[in-house]
């Protein structure tokens, strides 16, 4: 009989087979109510389904990630897909999976969807969920799965059935279908797990979002379907808080901001590549000389190396097996194929071995502002976020095996150092651990993942695993940042890599004058210049910290009076010789308008002079998000300032 181990490694022995619902309501009542699937031996499972062997379950409810996304698939196939088949009479019905957050159906009608119908939508899956009805699970064979769907006229869902392969189906070959209510008026094609009762749904958790046209199977040659999004959570406050966030994402959209600030832009001459504009590169500058400062000072020593390089060194490092796909290539006119590199890691190996390395140089910090570039899908590139040609704020380090854990403490460090300077005060850390496609044996990878972990421990990191998320040639730490509205971004990484050493016949002399494979550890604090400024721009919405922003201070005139130019041109000179960004305003224009301007241009400090600023050595000053204006002396202003500059305070 089954023995029923639970997350917190107590177990619990049945007499016979029993469900996960039982196996809840064994631990509490209150567990039993909220819970809505379970996962059983890592894999999610209906409620209701036995479990008749040794198993590990986990109950989900709407307070895990997992169960809230069963909640989202069974609003998406069992209420949406419901719903849009009896507002429109002639749907058919295609797929209808869960994404971030949300979820959405791809459908097949004559009329057209409009948001203006959402309101109707959203009423009749009211409606639906209220009815309270049951969803069970049937298995079919897959020619009585094909006739039913035939007999609904659902043509989508009888080619996908006869598309599947065995190993898409569940239950040795059987198609699972589920059938809602007790007259089984509507079924749909699915794996689920599902909801046992739509009752399940929370009646003011969802919204309706967008509609847009898919290609049915993403090929352009297919029927175009109609795509209806929605977003669901397990309250009414939760969902509030959402959509807020994206209204005020909206606002802080990075290629809004970088038009309006004049920062970059990207056209179709030079598809997924950056135009920086003055002020963006200011501020590309600006971050690129911060990093170059941090890790001079930790240590580093900063290289360049070609863009482009002879496949042969990819394929022997076993990128061209793993990146061919995303490399641009160009032959020459001897017919050497070259790659324009898409990472810096081969070519720092091939430094390190231009000359012969004694152990006491280790470790050696190399790192590269390396331009790099991938051959990204068209419809993924977002912005600054995604792109194909980018910077990497790139190092690797070689060191011997009994230096991997002071190297990761001391760049866990450097990194939180950055971050925090940066503006971001919560990292989430996930431990990435071997892909099921690799290279190097289990032996290296259960070494290499075994001095990680400890390096990771032996840094007060808090991690969570990420199981399989590995690179090709070693696992490795994610660092996710999380922004001032509360998104994730996964920026920084440290890989700890035994392989590509083997691979490129890396080696130093050691204390005993025999030859040693170095330990590479991959490692990247920003990421790419292009997505964390992007980064950047929406977390500060473009009010940038007065360390950073690309134009610092702005010296406005009250009026024409040579004077008043004479003295804001000192000011100028004082500030811009101390390496403060500022320009002058001299327009004849009310300095009310002028101010407004600047504070549109989120310039971070506008100073003010008249005659009697002139007079008395003082400016007037006011800071971007303040109304507050002070008149005060100049010198004891540019002293705080430039003390505000040189602290970067955030």
């Amino acid at each position: 009989m089954p023995k029923i181990t639970l997350p917190d490694n107590s177990v619990r022995d049945f007499d016979a087979p029993v469900s996960a619902y039982q196996v809840a309501e064994n631990i509490s009542p209150n567990l039993a109510k909220a819970a809505i699937a379970a996962k059983v031996n890592g894999a999610q499972k209906d409620i209701y389904i036995p479990i008749a062997e040794d198993s590990t379950v986990e109950i989900l409810t709407l307070r895990n990630e997992e169960g809230l996304d069963v909640m989202r698939h069974t609003l998406t196939a069992q209420v949406l897909a419901k719903a849009l088949k009896e507002i429109y009479k002639d749907c058919k019905l295609a797929i209808g999976p869960t994404i971030d957050n949300g979820f959405y159906y791809d459908v097949e009608t004559k009329d057209t969807i409009k948001l203006e119908d959402f309101d109707r939508i959203e009423k009749k899956m009211r409606e639906i969920i209220s009815e309270k009805n049951s969803v069970t699970r049937e298995m079919l064979d897959r020619q009585k799965a094909i006739e039913l769907f035939e007999s609904k006229g659902e043509k989508y869902k009888v080619d996908i059935i006869t598309n599947a392969k065995d190993d898409d189906t569940t239950e040795k070959g059987k198609i699972s279908v589920y059938w809602q209510g007790e007259d089984r008026k509507f079924v749909d094609l699915c794996r689920g797990p599902h909801l046992q009762n739509l009752s399940q749904i929370p009646l003011d958790g969802f919204k309706l979002t967008k509609v847009s046209g898919a290609y049915w199977r993403g090929d352009a040659k297919n029927q175009m379907l109609q795509r209806v999004y929605g977003v669901a959570f397990a309250s009414k406050k939760e969902l509030d808080k959402y959509l807020l966030m994206i209204e005020e994402a909206e606002k802080r959209d990075h290629r809004k901001l970088g038009k309006e600030l004049k920062l970059f832009h990207i056209q179709e001459e030079a598809v997924g590549q950056v135009f920086w504009h003055p002020n963006g590169w200011t501020l590309y500058r600006t971050l690129e000389n911060y990093i170059r400062d941090k890790i001079s000072a930790n240590g580093y020593v900063e290289v360049k190396t070609p863009i482009l390089v002879d496949r042969k060194l990819w394929e022997q490092s076993g990128h061209w097996d793993k990146y061919r796909a995303a490399m641009f290539t160009s032959e020459s006119d001897d017919e050497r194929v070259l790659a324009i590199k898409p990472m810096n890691c081969p070519c720092h190996v091939q430094i390190f071995n231009n000359e012969t390395h004694s152990y006491r140089q280790l470790p050696l910090r190399m790192a590269e502002f390396g331009s790099c570039h991938r051959n990204e899908p068209s419809g993924s590139l977002h912005g600054l976020m995604r792109v194909r040609g980018f910077t990497q704020d790139d190092a690797h380090i070689f060191c011997m095996e009994e230096q991997i854990e002071s190297e990761v403490i001391a760049f866990c460090k450097l990194l939180k150092e950055v971050y925090n300077e940066l503006g971001f005060d919560k990292i989430k850390i996930k431990f990435s651990d071997r892909p099921e496609t690799r290279a190097g044996d289990d032996a290296t990878w259960d070494k290499a993942e075994a001095a990680l972990k400890q390096a990771a421990d032996a840094s007060g990191l808090d991690w969570t695993l990420n199981p399989g998320e590995g690179a090709f040639y070693g696992p490795k730490l994610e660092f996710t940042l999380v922004d001032a509205i509360g998104r994730e971004w996964q920026c920084g990484t440290l890989q700890v890599d035994f392989v590509l050493p083997e691979r490129l016949d890396a080696s130093y002399i050691g204390a005993d004058d025999k030859k040693h494979r170095p330990v590479m550890l991959h490692r990247a604090i920003l990421g790419s210049f292009e997505r964390f400024i992007g980064i950047l721009i929406e977390q500060y919405a473009g009010k940038f910290p007065l360390w950073l922003a690309p134009e610092q201070i702005v010296i406005c005139t009250i009026t024409e009076d040579a004077a008043q130019i004479e003295y804001a041109n000192k000011i100028l000179a004082e500030l811009q010789g101390n390496g403060i960004r500022a320009f002058t305003d001299f327009r004849n224009e009310k300095i009310s308008y002028k101010i407004r301007e600047h504070m549109l241009a989120k310039i971070p400090v506008v100073f003010t002079v008249g005659g009697k600023e002139v007079a008395e050595n003082k400016v007037n000053i006011r800071r971007l998000g303040s109304e507050k204006q002070e008149t005060l002396d100049f010198k004891e202003v540019f002293d705080s300032l430039l003390a505000e500059i040189k602290s970067r305070k955030a």
